[in-house]
């Protein structure tokens, strides 16, 4: 069975991913207005590029090893589903951890 990404055409990709970078750009000029809107903005685009980048990926997973707590932090937040994988099996360690070591 052939992935999501195998199945989207490269325009469609492409699309995103410059929606990604606008989405991106225009963050900040929200940013003085009342309300969280400019961070949301960051936020999608970030998801977008992310999504259809394979070099912001890379340079994604850099910065988590530089910087673990941060990138932990934004993975959760943005409902990356790498994160969510990570956390899963952390969980599932810590309870075994827990019943193996109460013998």
């Amino acid at each position: 069975m052939p992935s999501v990404k195998a199945l989207r055409s490269p325009v469609l990709r492409f699309g995103q991913l410059v929606l990604g970078i606008l989405l991106i750009l225009s963050a900040p000029l929200l940013a003085p207005l009342p309300g969280p809107a400019g961070i949301f903005l960051f936020a999608g685009g970030m998801v977008l590029v992310l999504r259809n980048s394979r070099w912001a990926r890379l340079k994604w997973a850099r910065l988590k090893r530089r910087w673990p707590r941060t990138g932990h932090f934004v993975d959760r937040m943005m409902r990356r589903q790498s994160a969510m994988r990570r956390h899963e099996r952390a969980q599932a360690a810590k309870n075994t951890t827990v019943t193996t070591g109460a013998n």
